[in-house]
């Protein structure tokens, strides 16, 4: 009788997998048969039918754990560039931390769309490359597994990730997109007039120092002197009675003021003019507020597509909708490619993994961002340059399987 333990590690399950098969080969020995007397022994057959999906659950197991450490460093990473520009943006106007919270969540689902697919590739190079290593590959081989059993966790952790990724790229995206715009609308409205304080000079505006003498309400602002330095021949001195705070759109503040006078000095010239009242822009260098591409759903970037005007607008509008499409089929994809370059992986270890994993989709990128750069230059169809990295990653995943399998 051979107790197995679930918990165990793999190797033991891989073990006594070769056991059992061997001892089924027998025609004098069946272990599915039931004896006269005695206990009833342990189905062995019944066994290794099992224990294949023990195999599965703990290959999976490292995949799903390896995948969300991979996961959880590609969003720091590639979150760095924006979180830096974002928070040059929402400290000039005193954003709290919460603030910064709520818009790195707003950021996931952009990321997401990119780190899925990368991370995909880089667990299974790390779990199937450490396989390797430990000749547990060739140890299931020799127990009768063909490599497309050996690979089933793979294609179904693929699988998964390609739903995940079509629900970011679909619905969540763009979701995600309007709110962080919305948020960042809101924070600029909420937090800019708290940004000036009474008494002090303000340098939160670019080329612009501000400084007020009271505030009547938190929007209202009494006793203003400005200098305006945005027009570097031409400075400027504002000095009004009053002024309040409103939102143009979502980058630009702009300052209403009321009973002033303004010096404007060019070279050894100088104008004074007088008003009664005055607008003028307090620009975050923010982006502008209205819809981009990224808000879009598949359906309205397809119906932009279809009324826009021009040429290249019409292509950048097919160029995102493939995108959506085209990312989350590497999914796919990276089920075919990532067992057999874990082979090449396993014999360097994990940096090797790591290596080839940020090489494949280095030249896919490149590839694509190539191919999307021809088809706005009407050098090629939009669908041909969105979809030609995805076809080449195909091509050589489909050539890298099968010889595999082959061997």
């Amino acid at each position: 009788m051979y107790y197995v333990d679930p918990e165990s590690i793999r190797y033991q399950l891989i073990y006594v997998s070769i056991f059992q098969q061997s001892l089924c080969k027998y025609e004098t020995i069946s272990p599915c048969t039931k004896p006269a007397r005695g206990p009833k022994p342990t189905d062995l057959c019944a066994k290794m039918t099992s224990m294949p999906k023990i195999i599965y659950r703990s290959v999976i197991k490292d995949l799903i754990l390896t995948f969300l450490l991979t996961l959880a460093f590609l969003n720091c990473i590639l979150m760095m560039e924006k979180i830096l520009r974002l928070s040059r943006l929402l400290s000039g106007v005193g954003a709290t931390v919460t603030d910064m919270l709520r818009v790195i969540i707003y950021l996931q689902p952009q990321i997401l769309m990119l780190t899925i697919p990368m991370s995909l590739l880089l667990s299974v190079l790390l779990v199937y490359g450490r396989m390797h290593l430990n000749s547990e590959i060739i140890i299931l081989k020799t127990a009768g597994m063909d490599y497309m059993m050996i690979s089933f966790p793979v294609m179904i952790f693929g699988l998964a990730c390609f739903l995940a990724s079509i629900t970011v790229s679909f619905f969540l995206g763009p979701v995600s997109s309007v709110r962080l715009r919305e948020e960042i609308t809101r924070i600029i409205a909420v937090r800019s007039t708290l940004a000036i304080e009474e008494g002090t000079f303000n340098t939160s505006f670019k080329d612009l120092v501000i400084l007020v003498k009271g505030k009547k309400t938190p929007d209202t602002l009494d006793g203003i002197f400005i200098y305006d330095t945005r027009s570097k021949d031409e400075p400027r001195v504002l000095i009004a009675k009053e002024g309040k705070i409103f939102l143009q759109d979502g980058s630009t503040i702009g300052l209403y003021l009321q009973d002033g006078y303004m010096n404007i000095s060019k070279g050894s010239n100088t104008t004074e003019l007088f008003f009664k009242v005055y607008k003028m822009a307090l620009s975050l260098d923010a982006q502008s507020s209205a819809p981009k591409k990224v808000e879009f759903t598949p359906s309205q970037l397809l119906r932009e597509a279809r009324h826009s005007d021009t040429e290249r607008t019409r292509t950048s509008f097919y160029l995102e909708f493939h995108r959506r499409l085209s990312l989350p089929l590497v999914c796919l994809v990276l089920v075919f490619l990532g067992p057999p370059l874990s082979s090449m992986s396993g014999k360097s270890g994990r940096l090797g993994g790591l290596a080839i994993g940020l090489l494949v989709f280095t030249l896919y990128y490149v590839i694509l961002i190539y191919g999307e750069n021809l088809a706005r230059a009407s050098r090629i169809p939009h669908y041909a340059g969105a979809w030609a990295a995805t076809l080449v990653l195909g091509i050589f995943a489909f050539i890298m399987f099968r010889t595999e399998s082959t061997r």
